[in-house]
């Protein structure tokens, strides 16, 4: 069975949800490595992003095998990711390396996504990649091992519920006697 709370973790959500600040905290809290995803793009990719163009299908899949040969990685424990994981057939790429990987999707309104970005200096993701970004995420669904968890409060709070949330995946997974 999953134990959520001792199985890679993706922190996912569009851009400006706080994928990289949670992750990290998440991770210092279970004590397992982090690694930021965007640390994974190619130059191409960052420098297409940087002017302001949504990457497609063909400009992630590279990098998703980057990010799923990482949770991939026999010589890693437990692993927090910071991906944006949009779709579910990225998800269903980074499942197929590592079935039991947990999602969190960081969710929030596009309101408070917007003054994320809008206040992030040299990120090389532009506030204007914001809109196709919502266009393109597909939540977890029901079949996914993962949880929304909001991003309005502060990221204490945040990590707080992403932990609360990996605790009850993880008792879901158990099974009763």
């Amino acid at each position: 069975m999953t134990d959520a709370l001792h199985s890679p973790v993706v922190v996912m959500g569009v851009s400006g949800a706080g994928k990289t600040t949670v992750g990290i905290a998440l991770a210092a809290a279970l004590d397992v490595p982090f690694v930021d995803a965007d640390d994974l793009h190619s130059d191409e990719a960052r420098e297409k992003m940087a002017r302001g163009e949504p990457l497609t299908d063909d400009d992630r899949w590279p990098w998703l095998a980057r990010v799923a040969a990482r949770l991939a990685d026999a010589d890693q424990p437990a692993t927090v990711i910071a991906c944006s994981a949009l779709k579910r057939v990225y998800r269903d790429a980074l499942r197929a390396q590592r079935p039991d990987v947990a999602f969190i999707h960081l969710i929030g309104t596009r309101g408070r996504v917007a003054e994320r970005l809008s206040h992030r200096a040299g990120h090389f993701m532009p506030p204007a990649l914001l809109e196709s970004q919502l266009q393109t995420l597909e939540p977890l669904q029901a079949d996914e091992l993962g949880a929304a968890v909001s991003v309005e409060g502060d990221p204490g709070e945040v990590t707080r519920d992403a932990i609360a949330a990996l605790r009850r995946l993880s008792v879901a997974q158990t099974p009763t006697l």
